[in-house]
């Protein structure tokens, strides 16, 4: 029998062979075959698939995301179109974008308070001319929260 050992597969990928064996549970990789010794055996191509998983992880996606546009790759023949790389990429690509935006609106109000010279968030909080929206935050949080528990 040919393949690769976990430990092998694991060095290769940059992995722990405990992430190979949680990876199998979760449908990501194959279940590998075994030697006479019962040792597990890969296929040469695992690498290649444990390191896809790992960059797509680096690009934001869940391994949830992973599962599922692995399973469409393996089933390309018949898959809808929202299902592939393609249109999964976007979609993150956009939620991407969004986080951006919103950690750019949050770099410039705490530059804002830096500026300002604020040093106690209830006393700034309190005058007019506070760079942080702590109130309309907070109240923006709390509407959030009573409109995801009215759903």
């Amino acid at each position: 029998m040919n393949g690769l050992r976990s430990s092998q597969v694991a060095d290769a990928a940059g992995v722990n062979r405990q992430t190979l064996r949680y990876y199998e549970r979760r449908g990501l990789l194959a279940e590998p075959q075994r030697s006479l010794g019962g040792h597990r055996l890969y296929p040469a191509e695992t690498v290649t698939v444990l390191l896809v998983i790992k960059a797509a992880q680096r690009l934001g996606f869940t391994l949830d995301e992973v599962a599922d546009l692995l399973d469409a790759g393996r089933h390309h023949h018949g898959r809808r179109p929202d299902t592939g790389l393609q249109a999964r990429a976007k979609t993150k690509l956009a939620e991407v974008e969004a986080k951006i935006a919103d950690l750019r609106a949050i770099a410039d109000s705490l530059r804002a308070a830096v500026d300002a010279g604020c040093d106690d968030m209830v006393t700034c909080a309190g005058q007019s001319g506070c760079p942080i929206p702590f109130t309309t935050i907070a109240a923006t949080e709390a509407r959030g929260d009573t409109e995801a528990h009215d759903r």
